[in-house]
């Protein structure tokens, strides 16, 4: 196969319903349910979706409305038009669809391209006062570019390589995850050797640890109050000191808000701006590069107390409110802090000091009564250097990844807007296939 840079000048389009069967979920009776896998795996929405196909916790039998194998699994509630692929046969609940192309006629894969690349079409078209839906109609009348076949089935092979690298990119991604995780838990119970090793395992060699409030640690380190090693901890401005008439559009001050704070990373991805001018009034929550960020405020998906470093190479900014700004004294480094705040010695603590029941929050006054283990400072650098390895590998993969997705998301348009066209082979042209 070849890419040729000029494709067709105007595509027509046809509806999805020509060329798919579309099944819409319905909730079977509950009495069903069960966790024995008897019946087939149920989905009443995209809740299971994992990162390629499902991950099935209830079964029903008998299913009401399944899927086939290698169809398309939909969420017609939202969020609307998320996808997962339907790897093996699913009972599917009022929150799914099933999109199946006809055999020889399209190609399933084919068709989960054109929907995700215009999803936005599912988006206007979706309504409802509660929750926003779909209906079947909606689907049917969803328009498909039309490609013969066989040019269906190489556009899939092309994006479907992409992707298989997107995926061992991201499991890449997870293992070094995994692996920063383990070597946290052991830092911050075993610490680093002069010689940098980790000290032998306590059960092998009990007399080099002590109990402490914070459970087992080198008999070497100390256990203090959070404040005796601080110089600074400030929280962002709140009420009439920083409110949105104060943003502006052109570039000025950064403000460093909760998206920015990941655990052990900031998100750059998300810029916010003040002027110049108010900036100075707002000198008590200057942010300079090696600061500790710390969110004051959690969710279901990022837990209260994560931490990172302010990049040194970005420019001063300011705190929000709810993003916490603190500074370690000479006893201390700042990123020694930020690695400990993300570690559950410390998460352990802050769990006990959340308020707020739909989003934990922490304030500095409770922050201050952490306790925080004290290595000396040069372990505590090497402690550092060695995260910062694993950081640099890791984010390298993720960059990767990031490309590659921009990579597809530009391919995948050209292709399906017939920009660029993917050749037949000699063999393939010998081959006769049904067109749509």
């Amino acid at each position: 196969m070849s890419n040729k840079k000029e494709g067709p000048s105007k595509l027509s389009y046809v509806q999805l319903g020509q060329l798919a069967d579309i099944t819409m979920g319905q909730s079977p009776d509950s009495s069903g349910y069960n966790t024995n896998q008897k019946g087939l795996p149920f989905l009443q929405g995209c809740a299971e979706f994992g990162r390629l196909s499902p991950i099935a916790k209830v079964y029903c039998n008998p299913p009401l409305r399944v899927s086939r194998p290698e169809s398309i699994l939909i969420s017609v509630r939202a969020p609307v038009g998320t996808q997962n692929w339907g790897d093996e046969s699913y009972c599917i609940g009022r929150g799914l669809s099933a999109i199946k192309a006809r055999e020889g006629i399209a190609d399933t894969k084919f068709l989960s391209y054109v929907i995700a690349n215009n999803v936005s079409f599912l988006h206007r078209r979706s309504q409802g006062s509660t929750f926003l839906a779909i209906s079947a109609n909606d689907l049917r009348v969803f328009p498909i570019p039309h490609f013969d076949f066989p040019s269906q089935l190489r556009i899939s092979a092309v994006l479907q390589s992409i992707d298989d690298i997107i995926e061992k990119t991201a499991i890449l991604i997870e293992k070094y995850q995994k692996i920063r995780a383990g070597m946290m838990f052991d830092f911050f119970t075993r610490g680093i050797t002069p010689d940098g090793k980790l000290r032998p395992n306590p059960n092998q060699s009990m007399q080099l640890y002590k109990n402490t409030p914070l459970g087992l640690i080198p008999k070497e380190w100390e256990v203090v109050k959070i404040t005796e090693i601080l110089d600074s901890l400030v929280d962002g401005p709140f009420g009439s000191n920083l409110k949105t008439e104060h943003y502006v559009v052109e570039p000025g001050v950064r403000v460093v808000r909760l998206q920015n704070i990941d655990e052990y990373k900031y998100d750059d991805s998300d810029k916010s701006y003040i002027s110049d001018k108010h900036a100075g009034i707002l000198i008590r929550n200057k942010v300079l590069g090696d600061d500790v960020l710390i969110a004051g405020l959690g969710d279901e998906r990022y837990p209260v107390g994560r931490s990172c470093s302010y990049p040194m190479h970005l420019p001063t900014a300011v705190n929000k409110a709810d993003c916490f700004r603190a500074r370690c004294n000479s006893s201390m480094k700042n990123k020694f802090l930020m690695l400990y705040l993300n570690n559950e010695k410390a998460r352990a603590q802050i769990r006990c000091y959340e308020q707020g029941v739909t989003r934990p929050r922490i304030n500095t006054s409770n922050l201050k009564k952490l306790l925080i283990v004290k290595p000396c400072l040069s372990e505590q650098e090497a402690i550092v250097s060695r995260f910062e390895n694993i950081q640099d590998t890791l984010d390298k993969e993720i960059n990767y990844l990031i490309k590659l997705k921009e990579y597809r998301k530009g391919l995948m348009t050209d292709l399906l807007a017939g920009k660029v066209s993917v050749q037949l082979t000699p063999r393939e042209k010998d081959t006769e296939v049904p067109h749509v």
